[in-house]
């Protein structure tokens, strides 16, 4: 076993109750959505479908990132590897979050209108995949997949740091592997079933990947997010450094550029080839004041943080890319309203309190499991056999 010096507390405070609080706005929080729902079915269900879709990809980055790591025997990320497992965790609870939607499935999704059915030969004619069985069956596909893996990549490493088996790491590439083919597809298929179905003449075959680069960008920004905050309450100040939240910064920059890349091409494509089945989703989101937050998204999800993060010395500044990774987080949020509600409101973005309701809903329960199972096991991967190389980073 090697002997890499780790000078910090390992464990979260045993007093600090930051769980605690995440659950008491889960519960303000799902009261608000259940009143909203007998309010308003409609729009809860379109509300509750985007904070879905918006912490989904938060967890779905960490567990890619964790397998990447796995397979590239990255050094850099062990020291903060143990924040995306723990992420990963538990992605089993979003198949319990999943049950409003299908509750919900006749509201949200237009293929199951049997009366349109019988008059749209185009979405009848996508039924043998756009069906209420065939969506549950798949569903329970993606969250047993995912969630197998998020938690055996976790308990995997927390054994590791118990017992110092190496081979445990062998054991990680070996999920991680198969791991990353299988994600790659599933995730794809699921935000054609979340999302692109929402509108079903509509089609995009760049849809999945559109839907990655925005999760793995929104990742880099939630990661860094939770090590300043750790920061802030003096926690792994001295084995997460300025190096290892440059690297994060950098990664940051470089999937802003790949997210503009594959937004800017999906559109060009469609604007392109002008097929009516096509151009209409664009053509919705640039209806009424739709067009302003299209605008919007071009300039706060690629041109802000490019121009800002461009900069060598930005990306060393804690603060600046503490601003910066806050304001991706919010923007990724406005873009998922954006996907997701012209569905329901099809002349203009409508803001609700109900979108508020089922984000400090969903939130508080996904920030209150990441706490509670983070202060259970070490905050880093102790005895990685990479552990000394991540520490001695400059």
């Amino acid at each position: 076993m090697h002997h890499a010096k780790i000078t910090d507390n390992l464990t979260y405070p045993e007093h600090e109750n930051t769980h605690k609080l995440f659950f008491g706005i889960a519960i303000l929080g799902a009261i608000a959505s259940i009143l909203g729902y007998f309010i308003n079915p409609e729009q809860f269900y379109f509300s509750y479908l985007t904070s879905f879709t918006f912490y989904a990809s938060i967890a779905l980055g960490c567990l890619f990132f964790v397998m990447v790591h796995h397979i590239t025997r990255s050094e850099y990320g062990v020291v903060l590897r143990r924040i995306p497992e723990t992420y990963a965790s538990f992605i089993y609870i979003f198949a319990i979050l999943f049950i409003p939607i299908l509750i919900g499935v006749e509201t949200l999704y237009l293929w199951t209108d049997e009366e349109l059915l019988a008059t749209d030969k185009l979405i009848a004619g996508k039924s043998p995949y756009l069906n209420i069985p065939f969506f549950i069956a798949r569903n329970v596909l993606y969250f047993t997949v995912w969630s197998y893996m998020g938690y055996k990549l976790y308990k995997n490493s927390v054994a590791m740091d118990k017992s110092g088996d190496w081979g445990l790491d062998t054991a990680q590439r070996k999920i991680a592997g198969p791991g990353l083919f299988i994600f790659g597809f599933t995730l794809a298929f699921a935000s054609f079933d979340w999302m692109m179905s929402l509108d079903p003449p509509w089609f995009s075959t760049m849809f999945g990947v559109y839907y990655f680069a925005m999760t793995f960008q929104v990742f880099f920004a939630v990661v860094i997010l939770t090590v300043l905050f750790l920061h802030k309450k003096g926690l792994l100040t001295n084995t997460i450094r300025i190096p290892h939240i440059s690297d994060l910064s950098r990664m940051l920059f470089g999937f802003t550029v790949f997210y503009a890349y594959i937004a800017f091409s999906q559109f060009f494509l469609i604007y392109y080839a002008n097929i009516p089945e096509e151009t209409l989703w664009f053509y919705h989101r640039l209806e009424g004041n739709w067009e302003n937050f299209t605008y919007l998204l071009l300039i706060g999800r690629f041109v802000v943080p490019f121009l800002i993060l461009l900069p060598a010395a930005s990306k060393n500044n804690m603060k600046l890319v503490g601003i910066v990774s806050a304001w991706i987080v919010i923007v990724h949020f406005i873009e998922l309203h954006w996907i997701v509600m012209p569905t329901l409101h099809h002349y203009g973005m409508e803001f609700s309190w109900i979108d508020i309701a089922t984000l400090l809903g969903i939130g508080g329960l996904f920030m209150g499991m990441f706490f509670r199972q983070f202060r259970k096991e070490n905050m880093v991967s102790n005895n990685d056999p990479r552990l000394e190389a991540s520490l001695n980073k400059h």
